[in-house]
């Protein structure tokens, strides 16, 4: 019995460090569209000097994870939370790449002001931001409910991207002079797109921790 609250434990502790790096990369992304909408270079820096946390955290996950597998054998539902664990990590991580992505897009930017307000790049951060949150949540909580949110929430982040990309190539045409500019802001939209798609992918291991079997939400 002592062994089995041991594990409980080992497993619980999994999990916080799971919604730390979930943490981790939210504040990057909350920071990186700060820095590009003032065009906050130092903040950009930051952004990435600090993606050094994520990835330790990241390596510290999957050496945790394999550590239990190694010492505890686990089967059935706990194998599951243990390679979910270590496949939301990889996840989260990528997450907060792409907000060191935008975090460079923003310097390559520079001082130029924008040419034109960026709020369909604001609504897709709101959505994605919410979307991490969520996902960890379902996660945290297995709460199914929850996971299927987050793969609704991602059908409207595809239908603003697509739109904004649209504008975007508009204004190749009416302003030449911010081509270059223009460019970084359709890969910021690009980093947003994807890290909602990451989002989707835990929601999907979310099922797959609960359920035992895969799920495709994208569909």
């Amino acid at each position: 019995m002592v062994v089995r609250e041991r594990f409980e434990e080992e497993l619980s502790e999994l999990q916080n460090k799971l919604i730390e790096l979930g943490g981790l990369s939210a504040e990057a992304l909350t920071k990186a569209l700060v820095a590009l909408e003032a065009l906050d270079v130092d903040l950009a820096l930051e952004i990435i000097e600090d993606d050094k946390k994520a990835n330790m955290l990241e390596e510290e996950i999957d050496d945790f994870a394999i550590m239990l597998i190694a010492k505890q054998s686990p089967v059935a539902i706990d194998l599951r939370r243990i390679i979910v664990g270590i496949k939301i990590a990889n996840d989260v991580e990528r997450i907060a790449d792409y907000a060191v992505n935008i975090a460079k897009s923003a310097i390559r930017i520079g001082n130029q002001p924008l040419v034109k307000p960026i709020e369909h790049i604001k609504e897709m951060h709101k959505l994605t931001l919410e979307m991490l949150s969520l996902s960890i949540e379902a996660y945290g909580e297995e709460d199914l409910t929850k996971a299927k949110r987050v793969a609704e929430l991602d059908d409207q982040v595809d239908a603003l991207y697509g739109q904004t990309i649209r504008d975007l190539l508009q204004l190749n045409q009416t302003k030449p002079d911010f081509i270059a500019q223009i460019t970084q802001l359709s890969f910021v939209c690009r980093y947003l797109e994807r890290a909602a798609d990451h989002t989707t992918n835990i929601a999907e291991h979310v099922f797959y921790l609960v359920k035992g079997k895969r799920y495709d939400l994208n569909n």
